[in-house]
């Protein structure tokens, strides 16, 4: 690799990243001053949150797809442009069906530009993929947590949402320019590119390793979105001694925002500790400990709840370890993630339906509990995961 790429590689992936982590953080904000705004009800508001994943699960699988057969530049670049026109578009909407159109637009756009950043890690980085993984998942968590504050700090300037999404489709100019000026070592991520086909990407599931993988994201996505979206009502419902339904409430937020900080805090720390173990041995690690501090965390629920604050800290490197790990598997690197992030959609679309509709049949305790049996599963799949021996590009 030329050294005056490094530089820009590196910015393409931690900027960018830090810009996804912020839109995807602020889409609920952003989507209450909406309805507000352009007078949507609470279906519609649904619907725009449908219609945002819609778009990105399409986006993941078509853009790995474009990756390997015509380049990351070019697959990046469609994704920053839909990503640009649509923030614009938003911005400028005043209907619901034109800010429908264009939500679904960024939606396609974060998509592109998520898989195109993880394509382009294990291309340039290929043996210390996992280690630049955990550190641009880090800076994803960044933009998450620094984002909201900014949006709160202009709100509180009595300035609109709309010029926000303007101020970052400018950013987004700016990664897009220096896109621009990115000139990649070879034309794609596989040899024989223009052989990628729908066909090609579905016979990926017939390597055991790749499945694996697979499965342990979805699996993966799963226990971490149940939790957050399920954690706070299954605290609340807890008979607990001296606690009233407010403190409760408060206490369920507070280990959340604590869960999202030691996240954050595990992924910066993540690459050195898969320097030090190993991506296997890291993936099988903090499974373990994250099987451990849930099950500890929900046995001592009530006298020392916030054990669970743990859990966020022992789940934080094991997406990006998982995906270094399987940006080894195959020469069909823009495809294999679009597959990873497409189950990553799935994991965290499928587990609302089965929790909720477990919880209602079983109890909110029984729900919950289904998340011992997710992160049982991941633990089990980190152990039948292999990692194979490459050498650094």
């Amino acid at each position: 690799m030329q050294k005056i790429q490094r530089p820009i590689i590196f910015f393409l992936i931690f900027a960018t990243m830090f810009v996804l982590g912020g839109i995807q953080n602020t889409k609920g904000i952003i989507l209450e001053k909406v309805q507000n705004d352009i007078q949507l009800d609470i279906s519609q508001v649904g619907v725009m949150v449908s219609v945002f994943q819609i778009g990105f699960l399409l986006a993941s699988l078509i853009a790995g797809i474009l990756a390997d057969r015509k380049g990351i530049k070019v697959a990046m670049s469609i994704g920053t442009a839909l990503m640009m026109i649509g923030l614009i578009g938003t911005g400028a909407a005043f209907t619901v069906a034109f800010f429908l159109g264009f939500y679904l637009m960024v939606g396609l756009g974060i998509g592109a530009m998520t898989v195109s950043v993880a394509t382009l890690i294990p291309i340039y980085f290929k043996e210390r993929a996992g280690v630049i993984f955990n550190l641009a998942n880090a800076l994803f968590g960044v933009g998450m947590i620094v984002t909201p504050l900014i949006l709160n700090a202009i709100f509180a300037q009595n300035i609109s949402w709309r010029f926000f999404y303007i101020g970052v489709s400018v950013v987004i100019a700016i990664i897009l320019f220096a896109l621009l000026s990115f000139k990649p070592a070879q034309p794609s991520s596989a040899q024989g590119q223009d052989k990628v086909t729908v066909k090609s990407v579905l016979q990926l599931f017939q390597d055991r390793q790749i499945l694996l993988v697979i499965l342990f994201i979805l699996f993966y996505v799963a226990a971490e979105a149940g939790f957050l979206n399920f954690f706070p009502i299954f605290y609340s419902s807890l008979d607990i001694a001296g606690m009233d339904a407010a403190q409760k409430s408060s206490t369920a937020a507070y280990i959340i925002a604590s869960f999202a900080f030691l996240f954050t805090i595990g992924r910066f720390v993540g690459g050195i500790i898969i320097y030090k173990l190993g991506e296997r041995r890291t993936l099988i690690v903090f499974s373990l400990f994250a099987l451990l501090s849930l099950i500890v965390g929900r046995i001592f629920m009530t006298e020392f709840s916030y054990l669970m604050m743990l859990f966020g800290l022992a789940m934080s490197v094991l997406f990006p370890t998982a995906q270094g790990i399987a940006s080894k598997l195959t020469q069909q690197a823009g495809s294999l993630q679009g597959l990873i992030y497409l189950a990553s959609g799935l994991g965290g679309a499928v587990v609302g339906v089965v929790i909720g509709q477990v919880s209602k049949t079983f109890g909110i305790g029984n729900g919950f509990n289904l998340l011992i049996l997710f992160t049982a599963i991941i633990c089990l799949l980190a152990f039948l995961i292999r990692t194979p021996k490459v050498t650094d590009q």
